[in-house]
C-alpha cells in the first residue's frame, strides 16, 4: 500500500498522539476512522472533525475496510487486540503503532499475525504532558524525529511504507533501528529523563517552591506530569536498559557530589564544560 489520498485509515486508540496522527491524516485527505474504548474521545474527534467515523466498538466492517492500521494502545492491550481481532483485518493492510517500547511486543505480534498482513513498528518522538485526543495537535510532528524499528520478518515495501508515512506527518528525521536498539536508545533518552524529573518533584512536599521557582527548574519537571498507568507499563516492559542507565546516572550524580563536597573546582568546571559540549550537539538550527 502506497500513501494515496484514498486510503481508508483506522486508528485504534485516540489519545494525544493517535488523535493528532488523524488530524494530519484527515487534513491530507485521508479517510480517517477511529477506534476508542471513550465514548468521549470519539464525540469530540467527530465534533471537531478530526475523524470521519468512530466507535467504541471493535465492529469487523471497519476493521476489514482499512487499508492501514495504527495502533495507539498500551503494549499489553495492543497485543490483546491484535490476538482477539486480527481475523477482521483486511488482506494486504498494513499496520503500525505508535508504542514507547518495543522488543517485548513487536517480535510477539509479528509471530501470532496472519501471513497476509503485516505489522512494522514504528515511534514518533513527539509528545506533550497532557493526553487525550482533546489536546492532540498535529504540529507537535513539524521537526521531531520519527524511528521505523523493523525486524527480518519486515519487507523493503513496508520500511519504504512507513517512512512515506513520517514524511507526509512532517518529521524532520526519520530513522531506522532494530526493537533491541530502540529500546537502548528509549531507555536513556525517553525513560531514565521521566523517572530524573519525577525524582525532583517528590524531593520536596513544599507546597510553596511554585512561588519562588524560575524557568530551569519548570524546564526540568515538565514531564512530571506523568501518566503512570502508562509509564509504569514501560518502565516495567524495558526494565533492563532503563536500570542500566540509572546505575549510569548514579554514578555521575554521585561524582559530581562529591566534586562540590570535596572543593574540586577545576573538575567541576571540566564536567560542565563537557556537558555544555555535548548538549550543542541537541541545539536545532536557527531558521530565518
Amino acid at each position: 500500500m502506497e500513501w494515496i489520498s484514498h486510503s481508508r485509515i483506522l486508528i485504534v486508540g485516540l489519545g494525544l498522539i493517535g488523535g493528532s496522527y488523524a488530524r494530519a491524516l484527515k487534513r491530507l485527505g485521508y479517510h480517517v476512522t477511529a477506534i476508542d474504548k471513550r465514548q468521549a474521545a470519539i464525540d469530540y474527534a467527530l465534533e471537531n472533525h478530526i475523524i470521519d467515523d468512530g466507535s467504541v466498538e471493535v465492529e469487523q466492517a471497519v476493521v476489514g475496510s482499512a487499508d492501514a492500521v495504527i495502533f495507539g494502545l498500551y503494549p499489553r492491550v495492543f497485543k490483546d487486540w491484535i490476538a482477539r481481532y486480527q481475523g477482521y483485518l483486511k488482506p494486504g493492510a498494513m499496520l503500525t503503532d505508535v508504542t514507547g517500547v518495543k522488543s517485548c511486543i513487536v517480535y510477539d505480534i509479528q509471530e501470532m499475525l496472519r501471513d497476509d498482513v503485516e505489522f512494522i513498528a514504528s515511534h514518533p518522538m513527539a509528545g506533550r504532558e497532557v493526553y487525550g485526543v482533546e489536546n492532540s495537535d498535529d504540529g507537535i510532528f513539524r521537526g521531531a524525529n520519527f524511528i521505523i524499528v523493523p525486524t527480518e520478518k519486515n519487507t523493503a515495501q513496508a520500511i519504504r511504507w512507513l517512512g512515506g508515512l513520517g514524511r507526509i506527518l512532517g518529521f524532520s528525521r526519520i530513522s531506522v533501528l532494530s526493537p533491541e536498539e530502540h529500546d537502548e536508545m528509549i531507555g536513556y533518552l525517553s525513560q531514565l529523563t521521566h523517572c530524573i524529573a519525577v525524582s525532583l518533584m517528590t524531593c520536596s512536599d513544599n507546597e510553596h517552591l511554585v512561588d519562588y521557582t524560575g524557568d530551569s527548574f519548570r524546564d526540568l519537571t515538565r514531564i512530571a506530569n506523568i501518566n503512570d498507568l502508562m509509564w509504569s507499563e514501560l518502565f516495567m516492559l524495558n526494565r533492563e536498559p532503563l536500570l542500566k542507565y540509572m546505575d549510569i546516572f548514579l554514578d555521575e550524580f554521585s561524582a559530581l557530589r562529591d566534586m562540590i563536597r570535596d572543593g574540586r573546582v577545576e573538575e567541576l568546571r571540566e564536567k560542565m564544560r563537557l556537558s555544555t559540549k555535548r548538549r550543542a550537539y541537541f541545539n536545532k538550527p536557527k531558521t530565518n
